[in-house]
């Protein structure tokens, strides 16, 4: 069965907590702007991307995924699955259409953002860079088992990442503009990369293995068409 079935639970507590949208009546509806996301084959998806939302709760991750952020498509940046902390799964934005969810690697990528304060609400500032928060062990789970019906349902999967992995970004920091710091550090270092690598059959790319590296770039965009969170 499709995974939006498989995977998805409305939670009628959070559609209280959540601005409705103009096509969106409850948090796990699709976002509503998928329609004009570009579609894909999903035959061609490789790599799974690892994600966290860097927020307080699953509503505000909600409120910025229903942002648009691209003007000329009027969509925004957002992953495919979001996972809460207690384990429930919401399904955002269909396999079959691209999200914005990593700078160079969306065309062959699935977003999972696992929600996790991070460096809320100091992203940018250098003295704020300390991910604190643990990922809890029914998050872990229901990932996992998220993974292993993509590898049951999606034979060209192989691969998977970390966002910082991937985007490895520097920007000026906003307390002190010389120092540079890292535009993402999501999972981050608390993240069980051992646990969920023996659960998993998929190959882990990291930000220094190069073969990996060099191989995932033939999945990168042209220039001028990178988007992401």
């Amino acid at each position: 069965p499709p995974l939006i079935h498989l995977y998805t639970r409305i939670m009628a507590t959070r559609s209280a907590r959540v601005p409705k949208t103009r096509e969106s009546e409850n948090p796990a509806d699709p976002l509503h702007y998928v329609k004009r996301l570009e579609s894909r084959n999903t035959g061609n998806i490789s790599l799974v991307v690892i994600h966290c939302t860097e927020l307080p709760d699953l509503a505000m991750a909600r409120v910025y995924g229903e942002r648009e952020h691209h003007p000329e498509t009027q969509t925004g940046n957002s992953g495919h699955f979001y996972i809460d902390r207690d384990g429930s799964i919401e399904q955002w934005v269909p396999l079959e259409r691209i999200a914005h969810h990593v700078r160079g690697f969306n065309p062959q990528s699935i977003g999972i953002e696992l929600v996790n304060t991070g460096r809320y609400p100091d992203w940018f500032n250098a003295a704020h860079q300390q991910m604190s928060e643990p990922y809890p062990g029914l998050q872990i789970k229901a990932l996992t088992a998220l993974i292993k019906q993509f590898q049951h349902q999606l034979p060209g999967l192989e691969r998977i990442a970390g966002h910082e992995d991937l985007d490895t970004g520097l920007v000026p920091s906003q307390d002190d503009p010389l120092t540079m710091i890292r535009r993402k550090v999501d999972p981050g270092p608390l993240f069980p990369w051992t646990q969920l690598m023996t659960e998993i059959t998929l190959q882990r790319v990291t930000e220094n293995d190069r073969e990996n590296k060099e191989n995932l770039c033939l999945l990168r965009l042209q220039p001028g068409e990178e988007s992401g969170l």
